[in-house]
């Protein structure tokens, strides 16, 4: 079995090809550690530093740097907003931030993992939600912390750092 141990960059795989692809949905990407089935059908590890959301693009290598693999983002059912008015958008992302919703984002665009409590809540606020398969690539969020899915029961007790600011004078 391949076990990969590193990411590495372009620049770093320059001599080195490429060995393989893995396929993986969001929520296999945010494990550090996992047995996979390369796209070849050969088996192998992820014994990966923790706390990083795996990208589709990425290269992982294995401690000798002799296997060379490109992780790729799975098609999943997502829900997507398209939209035109930034406002209404920005409404739309407060909205999903406020239920920790894991959330990708780009110019016109929200997707996050099927929902269809969300959707009906977009819908309400005027957006129109499309469920399509699209890879999801969610934004890491601002303490670099990777996302959770939201197919499971949400029982975390809401903690979040707290700063305390300096009194004004």
């Amino acid at each position: 079995m391949i076990v990969l141990t590193r990411r590495v960059t372009e620049a770093e795989a320059v001599d080195g090809a490429v060995t393989g692809t893995v396929t993986l949905d969001v929520d296999s990407r945010i494990k550090s550690r996992l047995r996979v089935t390369l796209d070849d059908g050969r088996d192998a590890g992820l014994m990966l530093e923790r706390g990083h959301l795996l990208r589709g693009g990425e290269l992982l290598a294995d401690a000798q740097g002799t296997q060379l693999v490109r992780v790729l983002a799975a098609p999943e059912k997502v829900s997507t907003v398209r939209c035109a008015d930034p406002l209404l958008l920005a409404r739309a992302a407060y909205h999903l931030g406020n239920r920790h919703v894991p959330l990708q984002i780009e110019a016109g665009l929200l997707r996050y993992q099927h929902d269809y409590v969300l959707d009906d809540m977009l819908r309400g606020l005027g957006l129109t939600v499309d469920t399509e398969q699209a890879p999801f690539e969610p934004e890491a969020g601002a303490y670099q912390s990777a996302p959770h899915s939201h197919s499971h029961s949400h029982s975390h007790g809401n903690d979040h750092p707290f700063v305390r600011l300096p009194a004004h004078s």
